[in-house]
């Protein structure tokens, strides 16, 4: 039942109790946090033999080389590998990081930015003389855009469709304005909708015509293992990329953050061999190695892909009854079917829920007020502007099972609560 199909009298009753259930909750006194990604102790916990697989006799690459020194600037031969056999991404395609791949975007888009890439002016030089801009699929992620903000892009909202962002969009606008410069993707199990780009889309990426000719797709395959229901794998964009020739627009990245340990794993990024040799060259000006006991002991402890797909069972083990339960209270707790809707997705770390339009500040807000944290208003969109008002992003992974109870049929209260409050308004005038 919809909000429309009842009267004012009912929905001023429902709104009565909603009030009271929400003074209730505020009584509590609550300090909670649901507003990350963050992997859950449990989660963390399976991980505890990393602390073991190396001692002080054991420290050696498989070529002999010592990990405790300087050398090896591009990875351990070793952990190349085993992520080119888990991606079906070649060896020598592959860069290591360190433990972050928001920092070797970072990096990789700054280096574009200062020094330009392959025989193009620099992304800054080029900003000196007229205004670069960026495609932002909407939602998405919250430190993309802070990243192409900060260097003044003017970021263009691509809405993000059931099979990725609307590429009829995409293909227009990157075609006739040569100051589009990238795209942001996350391709699987997008943070925060979930949703899984089609193989049409992908491929639709991977042979676009642009008037740039440094045209980059940011491809942050996050959560490229990260399965929690039914198993979904995007199309290889690189692939894809190079039968065209346009294997060097990609910038691919993942990491092991949510496989081992967020603040110790290892990223790579792929791409194609021009750009490769080239980043490998600009490295030389930043580092002399990255940490190489922590990519040997990831070697050591993750082993093969086989073993890697096993550990994420495991940890979807944990994860699938927190998703389960949002689901559950979501659909229990709605009061009339337009107040708010949600996507249970088939992976990654996040429910996105829309509330009923030009609320989704205003329950936050109210959530926050009774001592639940949740992501900021509108991060999931560029300048923090969502421009229905609508987009929540609720991350189920960190709490334990009976604080992330607490802190949704708090949230169900102040999305139906906020909600009717605004029907309500509505009909005032």
């Amino acid at each position: 039942m919809r909000t429309t199909e009842v009267s004012t009298e009912q929905l001023q009753a429902d709104l009565a109790r909603l009030r009271e259930s929400y003074r209730q909750y505020k009584d509590m006194g609550l300090n909670l946090n649901i507003s990350r990604g963050l992997p859950c102790s449990e989660q963390l916990d399976l991980n505890a033999e990393m602390f073991h697989v190396l001692d002080e006799n054991n420290y050696t690459a498989e070529d002999g080389t010592d990990c405790r020194n300087y050398g090896v600037m591009y990875g351990l031969p070793e952990c190349i590998r085993l992520f080119s056999q888990l991606l079906d991404i070649p060896e020598e395609h592959i860069i290591l990081g360190g433990e972050s791949s928001l920092n070797f975007m970072y990096d990789q888009i700054l280096r574009i930015y200062t020094f330009g890439t392959l025989g193009e002016k620099p992304w800054g030089q080029q900003a000196q003389e007229q205004k670069l801009k960026w495609l932002c699929p909407v939602p998405g992620y919250d430190c993309h855009f802070n990243l192409t903000e900060a260097l003044g892009f003017e970021m263009i909202n691509i809405p993000l469709l059931e099979t990725g962002p609307d590429m009829d969009l995409i293909e227009r606008l990157v075609s006739e304005d040569p100051t589009i410069k990238g795209i942001w993707c996350v391709p699987q199990y997008s943070n925060p909708t979930g949703v899984v780009y089609s193989d049409e889309t992908v491929e639709r990426l991977a042979k676009l015509k642009t008037a740039a000719n440094d045209f980059r797709i940011v491809w942050d395959n996050a959560y490229a293992v990260h399965h929690l229901y039914r198993k979904r794998v995007v199309k290889d964009i690189l692939k894809a990329a190079s039968a065209y020739g346009l294997e060097d627009r990609i910038l691919y990245f993942f990491s092991t953050a949510k496989i081992t340990f967020p603040g110790s794993g290892v990223c790579l990024m792929a791409s194609g061999g021009k750009t490769i040799a080239e980043t490998r060259q600009q490295l030389k000006l930043q580092i002399f190695s990255h940490d190489k006991l922590n990519q040997l002991r990831h070697v050591k402890y993750l082993k093969t892909p086989e073993r890697i797909h096993e550990h994420m069972e495991k940890i979807a083990q944990i994860l699938r009854p927190r998703f389960d339960l949002v689901d559950r209270l979501l659909t229990e707790n709605r009061l009339y079917e337009d107040l708010y809707t949600w996507y249970k997705p088939d992976g990654g770390y996040f429910i996105t829920a829309d509330s009923y339009a030009g609320c989704a500040a205003e329950i936050l807000a109210r959530v926050e007020a009774a001592g639940v944290k949740v992501a900021t208003a509108a991060s999931t969109f560029p300048y923090h502007r969502d421009p229905q008002d609508t987009n929540i992003r609720l991350a189920p992974t960190y709490p334990p099972m009976e604080e992330l109870e607490t802190a949704i049929r708090l949230f169900c209260i102040c999305a139906n609560l906020v909600g009717i409050e605004k029907v309500l308004k509505e009909r005032e005038n």
